[in-house]
């Protein structure tokens, strides 16, 4: 029941997040995150693409990734298990370049924009390898990549439960800069516990 609870909870929160950037369409977009940042920022043409490409695919990744790990999909229709990975892959790929160069744009300086790309990276090479060693057929080592590529991805989800909290104790300046390496480090470690787990289940199995 326990755990059932946690996956309920799990799954809303990644698709409400997911569905987060909407709200940049609806209402001025000079809110939350983005009202730290410069006029000449804002109405700069590179940075806006690359804005809006990594929040509308990162949003695509988040919706449709935690669906992935359900055991109940991949039996009963692999084929629409494989059509949802190839979109999230391309999705994570495209979103995490952009969110890689908007890194270096992050309010608060080197830090945070070290932060952040640190992410951005780690997001693509997770993703990228779990897509390669699917693609070699190592099943094993394709499902542990994409523990830590979904992590890296539910980031966005940390970011914005830890933030509103750290700003409780602390100004939004040195918030921001704890969140910019918290949002994604506790996440990581818990992949690698959970990752762990799978390879000793399998161990056992064998």
């Amino acid at each position: 029941m326990i755990r059932k609870s946690l996956w309920g909870v799990f799954a809303v929160l990644a698709i409400l997040v997911g569905l987060y950037p909407v709200i940049y369409f609806l209402i001025d977009r000079k809110f939350g995150l983005l009202a730290s940042k410069s006029n000449d920022l804002l109405v700069s043409f590179p940075w806006n693409v690359a804005f809006y490409t990594h929040i509308i695919l990162a949003g695509i990744a988040l919706f449709i990734g935690w669906v992935q790990f359900s055991s109940q999909l991949r039996g009963r229709n692999i084929f629409l298990h494989r059509a949802m990975g190839k979109i999230y892959v391309i999705a994570v790929l495209v979103s995490s370049v952009a969110s890689v160069y908007i890194g270096f744009f992050a309010t608060g300086g080197i830090l945070n924009s070290t932060g952040f790309i640190s992410l951005g990276i780690i997001w693509f090479s997770t993703t990228l390898l779990a897509y390669v060693s699917i693609r070699k057929g190592q099943i094993a080592k394709h499902q542990r990549l994409m523990i830590f590529s979904y992590a890296a991805c539910f980031a966005g989800v940390t970011l914005r439960i830890e933030l509103p909290l750290l700003q409780i104790f602390t100004d939004a300046s040195t918030a921001y800069a704890i969140v910019a390496w918290l949002c994604w480090i506790p996440n990581l470690i818990v992949a690698y516990l959970i990752a762990k787990r799978s390879v000793r289940s399998q161990t056992a199995i064998l």
